[in-house]
Formats: C-alpha cells, sequence, structure tokens
C-alpha cells in the first residue's frame, strides 16, 4: 500500500504539472517552446526559495521528472559548484549537474531517430 501512496502522489503532482500546461496552451497565446521555458524557470525560482526541494520529498518523480524538475537540478548545481569553485560555478554548475541527462537525452533521440525514420514536413 506504501508503494501504490507514492505512485499516486507522483502521478497527481505530475499530472497538475500537466495540466497547468494543457491550460496554458489552451487560453493563452503562448507557445508551447515559452512554456517549456517558462516551467524551467519555474523550477529554478521554487527551487531558489526553498519550495521545490520539499515538493520532491513529497511527489519524488512526479516532481523530478517535469521540466521544473530540470530547472531544479540547475539551480541545485549552480548552488553546489559556487560553493567549490567559486564565481565560476555560476557558468559550470548547471551544466555539470545536468550532463548526464543531456547526454542520455541526445543519445536515445538519436537512437530513437535512428529506428523511427523520421521524415520532414514540407
Amino acid at each position: 500500500m506504501d508503494m501504490f501512496m507514492e505512485y499516486l502522489k507522483a502521478f497527481v503532482v505530475g499530472g497538475v504539472f500537466c495540466v497547468i500546461g494543457q491550460l496554458l496552451l489552451d487560453f493563452t497565446k503562448l507557445t508551447p517552446a515559452r512554456i517549456l521555458v517558462g516551467y524551467v524557470v519555474v523550477g529554478v525560482i521554487l527551487s531558489a526559495v526553498g519550495l521545490y526541494k520539499p515538493l520532491i520529498d513529497f511527489a519524488g518523480a512526479g516532481a523530478t521528472v517535469p521540466l521544473t524538475g530540470f530547472g531544479h537540478l540547475l539551480a541545485n548545481g549552480v548552488k553546489q559548484a559556487i560553493g567549490s569553485d567559486g564565481m565560476i560555478g555560476i557558468m559550470t554548475g548547471g551544466l555539470t549537474a545536468s550532463a548526464g541527462g543531456i547526454a542520455a537525452s541526445v543519445f536515445f533521440g538519436y537512437v530513437v531517430s535512428l529506428i523511427a525514420r523520421p521524415k520532414i514536413r514540407d
């Protein structure tokens, strides 16, 4: 039953992020790209004010998988790098913290493009 509650919390929190994105698409003139960038920025801001870590503790993957989780990862990377490397950490911290995820995304995107054989639309 405990595992079910973890899955349910992750599903609900992740679903709320999706619902907010869909509402923004339906009722504003924001483009999907601007909404995605907005999610990353919101993740950074919530992390900076200390609100995102409790959400991760509550929802787990429901909070770390969406793009707001990527913003949180970038913010934490910068914070840690500033502590260890000084001001150069502003430029290197986010990239260092997210390098594994970015590399995996590029690699698996390439593998799927080989399998799916995408076609250019006219």
